[in-house]
């Protein structure tokens, strides 16, 4: 099975991505049908080699010798973010990951009883469970927003929850979430959150690296993502996004040798950007992998990047839902790359277990990491899958016919 575009051209033959160039340089794409870039990217060459040599580095030299011969590079990968979210350097900060940006970020505000945090549906486990933590331990209200006809953020509920919370509000928004492939309408929710004076803080794991993003476009305060997943860099790497001023006035919560100077006996300075948020500790090798996927990036050109993936999932999704016995989960206003599905009568899991031994890689989205959005629609769990530049026709040919397979043996191996 083929999935074409208009015209009876093929993914690998657009000239949106080059998708044989890609393939050349990721080892991992030789030998298997990887579709897990939701969960972890498949790295370049590139990206490896600037760990391992750094590490080798580090071996000869020492770690604190390596990094301040590193000074320039490292300091490329706040540039290189930056540019890749139409931001400045001084508005990126660097963590271990997104969960760790988001729990700085919220820390930060000291939210308190009286504040009110409204998240949607579409929250992932670790950031919904965040806000469930602040509700019960810190008085904060918690709005969970309900979905419209199109399964995204209802505006208008938005609208009444924002007009309705007595204190701060902060908005805990979504880009692309994990258990389907739905894109929220961000550019909205952060509209109608300035309109009240609410902060505009974006999950953004799962867009940045997919999606074309601008923050000043999107008009958001803040945005954490990791490096691992779209953007095909190393584990442990995570980036967060601070609207300069943002945190002006709210003080350090955990402040660090990293982003503050012990002045005197009591007193302190801070960081005027966002690394006032970032812990002196880090993976340089990580960070470096990190700064060259970031840098490869910016090279492909995230318009040609989104292009490429939103195409790859719509074809994904017409395929599937061809076949008998397979029924798309993602809801209608899910335009990217991520595709989500159930095969009638098999757990998704086992569907995940049967692709792999056929060398094809996706994963399964268990209820429990997203008990809003799965949960509430009575979905024990669905199998994702998540394409990539590195990924071809045969690789989508390879999946489609497998699930086909699985659908009609009924999971029977």
């Amino acid at each position: 099975m083929t999935i074409g575009l208009e015209g009876g051209a093929t993914l690998a033959a657009t000239g949106i991505v080059d998708v044989a160039s890609e393939r050349s340089r990721t080892v991992g794409s030789a030998g298997r049908h990887y579709f897990n870039a939701a969960g972890a990217g498949l790295m370049s060459d590139d990206v490896v080699e600037a760990m391992v040599t750094h590490l080798r580095l580090e071996q000869r030299v020492g770690g604190y010798e390596a990094a301040t011969r590193r000074a320039d590079d490292l300091a490329d990968v706040y540039e290189a973010a930056a540019t890749l979210l139409g931001a400045s350097a001084h508005e990126i900060a660097c963590f271990d990951s997104a969960t760790t940006a988001l729990r700085s970020l919220f820390d930060a505000l000291r939210l308190e009883e009286g504040d009110t945090v409204i998240a949607p549906r579409s929250s992932y486990v670790s950031q919904a469970l965040r806000l469930l933590a602040l509700k019960r331990y810190s008085g904060v209200k918690l709005e969970v927003i309900p979905t419209d006809a199109t399964g995204a953020m209802d505006l208008q509920a938005l609208d009444d929850a924002l007009a309705a919370a007595p204190g701060r509000s902060v908005i805990s928004a979504v880009h692309i979430p994990t258990s389907s492939g739905l894109v929220e309408p961000v550019a909205q929710i952060s509209a109608l959150g300035r309109r009240f004076g609410a902060i505009t803080v974006l999950d953004a794991t799962q867009s940045v690296g997919h999606l074309d993003i601008d923050v000043s476009a999107l008009d958001i305060d803040a945005l954490v993502t990791t490096g691992r997943k779209y953007l095909r860099g190393p584990r442990g790497t995570g980036l967060a996004y601070v609207r300069s001023g943002m945190l002006d006035g709210l003080g350090g919560w955990a402040p660090d040798v990293r982003g503050s100077v012990w002045t005197s006996a009591e007193e302190w300075t801070m960081d005027a950007g966002a690394r006032q948020l970032e812990t002196w500790e880090s993976s340089v090798a990580a960070r470096l992998g990190l700064g060259v996927a970031l840098n490869e990036a910016l090279a492909r050109g995230q318009a040609a990047t989104e292009a490429h993936l939103v195409g790859f999932g719509a074809r994904l999704r017409e395929g599937l839902a061809a076949i008998d016995g397979v029924e798309l989960a993602d809801p209608p206003a899910s335009p990217s790359g991520l595709v989500t599905f159930t095969v009638r009568g098999i757990a998704g899991k086992q569907v995940s277990t049967l692709l792999r031994e056929a060398r094809i890689d996706s994963i399964a989205v268990p209820a429990s990491h997203a008990q809003w959005d799965l949960g509430a629609r009575g979905i024990a769990s669905v199998v994702r899958v998540s394409p990539h530049v590195y990924n071809d026709d045969a690789d989508a040919a390879a999946l489609l016919e497998r699930v086909a397979d699985i659908a009609r043996a009924g999971g029977v191996r």
